[in-house]
Parts: C-alpha cells; sequence; structure tokens
C-alpha cells in the first residue's frame, strides 16, 4: 500500500490534469442523464394495475390524461379550443359535452344527472387524453404548450401537470441545496482543521468525486428527480470523514517524517486499509436499498453506493495529490483548532456510564413506541406548495366537481349494456362513488351512440374491451379510497374476470402495500448484511450486536420523533432513512470499538481501552457528524419540496442523535460487556480481564 501511495505522490501532477479532463465526459454525462419526476413508474411490472396502465397505452393512445377545467367558455369557443389540442401531436383524445351540444343546444336540456357532472358554477370540464405515459418528455412538453397556448380560464389538472410543476421547482432549487450544503460544511471545518485553506481543498476534492458520480449517472439510464436532489449533500455528509481522515493522517505523519511526499505515502497506505473498511459498511447500507420492490430504493441506492465508491477513490487519489500541490498555501493559513476536545464529555461519560445503561432503558420503549406508530402519507402533491398551478387546478376539481379521484374500468366489449348497467348500478352504491360514466350509460339517459362523434366511440371502445370512466370524491392514497377501490375491484371481477380498475387511485393503492412490506425486508436486509460484514471486519459475534443496537436505538429516537411532535412524514422516507442513517453512521461506532479492541490487545484494562478510544475519537466523530449534519440540514430547512425537505431533516437530525448515541451509550455498552466481548471475539479470547 505505502508503494502506490508513493506513486501516488510521485504522479501528483498528472493525477490532477486527468481529474480535470474527466470533467468533459462528467458534465456530458450530467446532461445526458434524464431525470424522472414520476415515482409511480418505480412500483413493479407485474402488477395488475401496471398491466392496466399499459393496455391503457397500447390499446387506447391513452398513456396520461388531464382533466381541463374552463370558466366563463361558451361552447363556441370550447369546441375551437379542442380543435386547437387535437392539432397537437401527442394528444390522443379531447372529449366535453361541447361535442355533444354543439354551439346551439342550450345547457338546459341536458340530463339533470350529465349536466350535474359537467357543469358547475360558470365552469365545466374538457377530458383531455395523450398518447405518451405520463412522465414521458413528450406528454410534459404537451401541457406545457397546452399552458402557453391558454389564458386563465383554463385550469390544467392531473399528474403531467404536477410532475411538471415539481421538476421546475426542484430545478430552480438544487443549485441552492448544494450552495447551502457547501456554505455549512465549509463553517464547520473551518472549526475542525488547522488550515483556513484545507477545508477548501477538501470541498473541492469531494465535489470532483460528487460530479463523477452525477456523469456515470448516464449509466443507469435515468435517476429520479429524488436521488438527484439529495445524492450530492448525501454524497457530502457521508464521505467527508474519508476526507478528512486523511488530512489528520497527513498531519501526524509529517510530525515524524520530514519529507512531505514520503509522510503523504505513508499516509495514504494507512487510510486506504482505515477507509476501505469503513465504507464497506455504508456502500453495504445503500445497496440494501436495492432489495425493496419499490425500485426507487434501488435508484437511491445504486446512485449512493456509486457515491461513496468515487469519495474512496478520490481522497486516496486526487486529494493527496491536491494537498501536496497546495501545501505552501496550507501552511501559510494555519491556525490554531477551534473546535474543542470533547474532554469534559469523555469525562462525563465514563464517570457515569451506569446512568448511560439507565437512560438507555428509559428511552428505548418510548423511541420503539414512536418509530412504530410515526404517521405516513402516500399522497404525492401533498408534498407541494398549495400555490402551483397544478396543485390549484387539482383542488378546485375536487372542491367544486368532486372529482377527487378519477379511474378507468377496462372491461370486455362483449359484455351487455345490460349487464354493464347491472354492474354500475352497483358501483354507484359504493360509499364516496360520485358517478360513472360509460357507453351504456350514455344511452340510457336518452344520448344514443349514433348522436356521438365516431371518433369519440373509436377512443373508448375497440375490438377487445370497453372503457368506463368512474369518478370517486375520495382522496388518493387514503384509507377510504383504498377500500373503495377493493370493493370496485370485487363487483368489476364478478362480470368480467380479466376486467382491471386504472388509474392513480390503484396505482397508489398499491404503492401503500409495496412500501409497507418494503419497510419491513429493507431494514432487515440492511441490519443483515452491515452485521455479517462487521462480523469479518470486527471478528466478533458480540461485538458487531452492540454497534447495530446502538445505531438503531438512534433510528428509533429520531424516526419517533415525528410521532410526538405529531408529524406525517413522506411514505419513502420512513422507508430509506433507517438504512441510511445505519449505513452512514455505523462508522461512528466502529471507529470507537477498533480502538477500543486494539488497546485490549496491547494489554490495557477495558475502563482504560475504553477512555483512550472515546478520548482519541470523538473529535472525529462530532466532525463527522456535524458535517453530515451541515450537508442536509440547510437542505431541510429550506426546501419546498417537502419530499426533499423531509428526508434531509431526518439525516441531519439522524446524524446528530446517531453522533451523541454513539459517545454517550456505546462506551457504556462495551463497558458493561466486556467480559462477554472478550469470549465472543477471536483476538481477545486470551485477554484476562
Amino acid at each position: 500500500m505505502k508503494e502506490f501511495g508513493r506513486l501516488i505522490c510521485k504522479y501528483r501532477k498528472a493525477i490532477l490534469l486527468i481529474a480535470l479532463i474527466l470533467l468533459i465526459p462528467t458534465i456530458i454525462g450530467i446532461k445526458s442523464t434524464r431525470i424522472n419526476y414520476d415515482i409511480l413508474v418505480y412500483l413493479p411490472e407485474n402488477i395488475e394495475t401496471i398491466e392496466g396502465e399499459n393496455i391503457l397505452s397500447d390499446e387506447f393512445n391513452m398513456g396520461a390524461f388531464s382533466v381541463i377545467i374552463l370558466e366563463n367558455m361558451p361552447n363556441s369557443e370550447i369546441l375551437k379550443l379542442e380543435k386547437e389540442i387535437r392539432n397537437l401531436d401527442n394528444v390522443a383524445m379531447v372529449l366535453s359535452l361541447a361535442d355533444v351540444m354543439g354551439d346551439k343546444i342550450p345547457i338546459e336540456m341536458l340530463p339533470d344527472s350529465i349536466r350535474d357532472i359537467a357543469y358547475k358554477d360558470n365552469s365545466t370540464i374538457m377530458l383531455a387524453t395523450f398518447k405518451d405515459a405520463i412522465s414521458s418528455d413528450e406528454t410534459m412538453e404537451t401541457i406545457q404548450t397546452l399552458r402557453n397556448i391558454t389564458d386563465k380560464r383554463v385550469k390544467i389538472s392531473g399528474m403531467t401537470a404536477v410532475l411538471i410543476d415539481t421538476k421546475e421547482l426542484s430545478d430552480q432549487e438544487i443549485v441552492i441545496y448544494v450552495g447551502i450544503a457547501v456554505g455549512l460544511c465549509l463553517l464547520i471545518l473551518q472549526l475542525a482543521l488547522d488550515s483556513y485553506f484545507a477545508p477548501i481543498i477538501l470541498l473541492l476534492n469531494i465535489g470532483l468525486a460528487i460530479l463523477y458520480n452525477m456523469g456515470t449517472n448516464v449509466l443507469l439510464g435515468e435517476t429520479s428527480y429524488i436521488t438527484k436532489a439529495i445524492s450530492a449533500v448525501l454524497q457530502l455528509g457521508v464521505t467527508m470523514d474519508f476526507a478528512i481522515f486523511l488530512y489528520h493522517s497527513y498531519i501526524e505523519e509529517k510530525k515524524k517524517i520530514e519529507d512531505k511526499e514520503e509522510a503523504m505515502a505513508t499516509a495514504i497506505s494507512k487510510t486506504i486499509v482505515s477507509v476501505t473498511g469503513s465504507s464497506l459498511t455504508t456502500i453495504a447500507g445503500f445497496l440494501a436499498l436495492c432489495s425493496m420492490s419499490f425500485s426507487l430504493g434501488k435508484d437511491i441506492g445504486l446512485v449512493m453506493a456509486k457515491g461513496v465508491m468515487f469519495g474512496v477513490i478520490c481522497v486516496v487519489t486526487i486529494l493527496p495529490a491536491m494537498i501536496l500541490e497546495f501545501n505552501g498555501l496550507i501552511e501559510k493559513t494555519k491556525h490554531k483548532e477551534i473546535m474543542p476536545k470533547f474532554n469534559h464529555i469523555k469525562n462525563f461519560v465514563m464517570k457515569h456510564y451506569k446512568l448511560a445503561i439507565v437512560a438507555f432503558l428509559i428511552i428505548l420503549p418510548f423511541a420503539y413506541n414512536g418509530y412504530k406508530k410515526t404517521d405516513v402519507y402516500y399522497k404525492l402533491d401533498s408534498s407541494l406548495p398549495e400555490t402551483l398551478n397544478s396543485i390549484i387546478a387539482n383542488n378546485e376539481l375536487k372542491d367544486k366537481f368532486g372529482m377527487a379521484s378519477t379511474e378507468m374500468i377496462l372491461i370486455d366489449k362483449n359484455i351487455s349494456d345490460v349487464k354493464i348497467n347491472e354492474m354500475l348500478d352497483k358501483i354507484d352504491n359504493i360509499d364516496g362513488i360520485e358517478w360513472t360514466l360509460s357507453l351504456s350509460k350514455i344511452s340510457k339517459l336518452g344520448i344514443p351512440k349514433e348522436m356521438l362523434p365516431n371518433d369519440l366511440l373509436e377512443k373508448i371502445e375497440n375490438d377487445k374491451y370497453q372503457l368506463i370512466i368512474l369518478n370517486s370524491k375520495y382522496e388518493i392514497a387514503t384509507d377510504e379510497l383504498n377500500t373503495q377501490v377493493d370493493k370496485v375491484n370485487k363487483i368489476i371481477k364478478e362480470y368480467d374476470e380479466n376486467g382491471i380498475l386504472a388509474g392513480e387511485g390503484p396505482l397508489m393503492k398499491d404503492l401503500v402495500e409495496i412500501s409497507n412490506h418494503d419497510f419491513k425486508s429493507v431494514n432487515t436486509v440492511s441490519i443483515g448484511v452491515i452485521f455479517i460484514i462487521m462480523i469479518i471486519v470486527l471478528k466478533s459475534i458480540s461485538l458487531p450486536i452492540i454497534l447495530i443496537c446502538v445505531i438503531e436505538f438512534a433510528i428509533f429516537i429520531n424516526m419517533g420523533i415525528p410521532h410526538y411532535t405529531n408529524t406525517v412524514l413522506p411514505f419513502i422516507a420512513s422507508i430509506v432513512i433507517g438504512t441510511i442513517q445505519l449505513g452512514a453512521t455505523i462508522d461512528y461506532a466502529i471507529l470507537i470499538t477498533t480502538k477500543y479492541k486494539n488497546e485490549r490487545i496491547n494489554g490495557k484494562n477495558k475502563k482504560d481501552a475504553i477512555e483512550f478510544a472515546l478520548s482519541t475519537s470523538i473529535s472525529s466523530i462530532f466532525v463527522s457528524g456535524l458535517c453530515f449534519f451541515g450537508a442536509t440540514f440547510g437542505v431541510g430547512a429550506y426546501s419546498k419540496l417537502e419530499m426533499i425537505g423531509s428526508l434531509c431533516t431526518l439525516m441531519a437530525r439522524g446524524a446528530i442523535i446517531s453522533m451523541l448515541t454513539v459517545v454517550i451509550m456505546l462506551p457504556a455498552f462495551l463497558y458493561v460487556f466486556d467480559n462477554i466481548i472478550c469470549k465472543t471475539t477471536l483476538d481477545m479470547k486470551n485477554i484476562e480481564n
């Protein structure tokens, strides 16, 4: 390893040149990576609701739809707007009652049941369907075009409109996220390191690693906007301690070795051994997210595991080259470390270790209770500001027309009108169903099929299926709607065992069920994988159990706080935060434990070994934890996207809780269970207590 370090020092100029040249394909990769703003596409392909979406897209050219609200617009103008919308390439169908009535038949001639659906307070609705999927670039461009060609009397609802507003808001904020994270980390590093210029070098190095990671995302095809928003700040938070370790190691070696290149070579060799083992648990934690059925976890997990890998590579190659090249500036800007040594905390912990155990036992049941009972929400637009155009449209559609959730029933074309109307009568009697609409029902209400345009008939009926529209007053992703979906599905299957209820409501119901499963499975996988890695690294059965218990205790506190503060979290936060916090902060515990273990093997008694491990680790843990906090806290406080803000707030709080838990609780556990640890650790069995 030392020879590798010497090679890095010898060819440092070439390494820096290559690092800069690599920025060219990196920037191209970043520009070429598609960002996906629809998290429903991460549902498994083999579920019935996704099959229904595929049928709507393939058989009816209905990849997406939007209900458009028209205020104070006469039929003649509606028909003119319809014609303009139909001319757009991606539009499959446009439908309103103006198609049936023309511009001469008065509204009063319509049956009450139809008029009550489509007309409220001088407003009416129009249905537009699109050939491509909800989140496709083509559909998003079409919705944006619709916004451009219409005036304030037209409000465009639907998921695609929500995704456009999400995209615009996310794109506006992401640069600010990085700026806030870098600013807070720079402040913390200025306090923690002994040079004003060194923090800039460390941040530039991590910045390169972040860019390389983002550039190679093009190999994945696309990433979610959530991954894009949090990956940079999360990578900064979890890999900064690698850079700090190398810098501190270099400073220590310089005190013993006069030649700065030889000192750096030694520092590199020590860093590779330490950081490689440490990064394995972090990478394992992120890769555990890939076990989720909801493949957004895979998206976040792969990007972040790759980010940690780039962080390690850059720390042992580019960072040493940068430090050596700018050694003069680092030396000229030297100052005394401002960050305290925290000796008073160490002394308190060592003196009151029994109190720490008592506190653990008292807090644990309350933390676990909160952890199990924290509420989550699944309705995606709940995390967006109410002032966005799409949210205004969706709310008006719900409040004025009672259209909180609109679904599509796909049923066999050969089923008779009598049977379909019988089925719809049963569905109409389900609590929360506002109305259903089919060709058979329109005919029953006195509007014969012959009055409907042929192109319209072709859009809602083909040689396999007929399409029925269903509207519910219940909000998407609520218990009421999920129960309603079950009841509707049961009735549909009575008349057609292959019939499908498709739409956002059924998709969100599947998301709820899949997420509940993922919440349990991903935590089990992450604990299992990290436990195995620690058995290998620490050569012990008891130490991995103790370390995981300490970090899981911190996770219970972090995830339990929202229950006691009546805060509702976005569902994705409840799934991934535990795994992220475990993988990212278990290193704090490993650092103390490794030093304790080495000191015990070298002959120190348990008190002296624990005291030495704590005193030599506490500053590093505090700096690392505060950097993780700094990288995520500002983003959580600033972001208007609650999905992003909640994730970052939880990560920031989790970093501080894990940091304090490791410093306070872990030494107490090591002290109490020292005898068991010695008996169950491979190279500690001969230690006398």
